[in-house]
């Protein structure tokens, strides 16, 4: 009795990247990750002509990816995608079956920002005035195609304690001539009157529309509301959380307390906690539109597109077929 193809060169050294966090961010993980799923499929059926070989070894190079960061949310999006749309009764069937959802992920991917800007662009007016928190790259696309239509655009950008991620975003605003102010986070109530929407990213949206991002998202969308301020998440599809139909919860990360306070002045002040979440939930009510690659959509009709693109439950195919798992998937760090 032969042994299954071996895993793959190329998922080897995509999971060595990816667990060494030299390949990182949303859609850099989830491309490589299909590159490296569809390499996986040639080689394997050079190897073997047996289907359930082929099957077999595809199932084990996800779990060679899966098992390097369980908890970035674009990685098992990207194994979902491909190999949940891998069948076929003969090899040749079903290694054109993965390339084919590897090529239709990458292209998607490859679109998905420029199309989700476009979309976001349309919601804003010219004159518009945006409220920022973080960095996000997504936001940050509706805000170009927004100025690139020709729009007068300006914007607040809240600093983002501890780590001060609105600097980027700031200096970024600028490159494209937005006026810019910058404050401090806990400004952001007296600045929202002068705000014509809250745009925000998201590192993973659940299915019932509730949306993770940056610690303090879920105060300014309370407040934002409270003064008639719609907010705006623009978030790839990528960062849908399918976990989430069956129930399971967002792990929210909890940062290193040297973001907080230096060592120096932790000990002057004497035995304390330090808590520093990276993430916080807000709640759908709390938002107006989630803005996709896909099209705008009310939060609560966000789990339409999840099922559309994922499977109608949190499948995964790289498991073998009766396994169980009860472990979660959380937000991308």
């Amino acid at each position: 009795m032969t042994s299954d193809p071996p895993i793959s060169d190329v998922v080897e050294s995509t999971a060595a990247d990816i667990a060494s966090m030299e390949t990182r961010g949303a859609a850099t993980i989830a491309g490589a990750a299909a590159d490296a799923i569809a390499a996986q499929a040639r080689e394997t059926a050079d190897r073997t002509a047996d289907p359930e070989a082929f099957e077999a070894t595809m199932r084990r190079a996800g779990r060679r990816l899966y098992d390097t960061r369980p908890t970035a949310v674009s990685l098992p999006n990207a194994l979902r995608y491909t190999l949940g749309r891998m069948e076929g009764d003969d090899v040749d069937t079903l290694r054109d079956s993965v390339v084919a959802a590897t090529t239709a992920f990458t292209d998607r991917l490859d679109r998905a920002q420029r199309d989700l800007g476009r979309v976001g662009a349309n919601r804003l007016r010219d004159g518009d005035t945006v409220l920022t928190h973080c960095h996000s790259t997504d936001a940050l696309s509706c805000v170009e195609h927004a100025v690139e239509q020709g729009k007068d655009i300006s914007a607040i950008v809240k600093e983002t304690r501890p780590r001060n991620q609105g600097h980027i975003t700031a200096a970024q605003l600028r490159d494209l001539e937005v006026d810019v102010t910058l404050i401090v986070d806990s400004a952001a109530r007296r600045y929202l009157d002068d705000a014509d929407h809250v745009v925000v990213g998201a590192d993973s949206i659940a299915a019932d529309g509730g949306v993770v991002n940056k610690i303090g998202t879920s105060g300014l969308a309370v407040n934002a509301r409270e003064r008639g301020v719609p907010i705006m998440v623009a978030a790839q599809t990528i960062k849908l959380h399918p976990d989430t139909l069956t129930g399971h919860t967002v792990e929210i990360e909890m940062r290193d307390e040297a973001e907080v306070i230096e060592a120096d002045a932790r000990e002057e002040i004497g035995e304390i906690t330090i808590e520093n979440p990276a993430f916080d939930v807000t709640p759908p009510r709390y938002v107006d539109a989630i803005v996709t690659e896909s099209g705008q959509f009310p939060p609560e009709s966000i789990v339409t597109l999840m099922r559309e693109l994922f499977g109608e439950s949190a499948d995964r195919p790289w498991e073998e077929p009766d396994a169980t798992t009860t472990d979660s998937t959380g937000p991308i760090a």
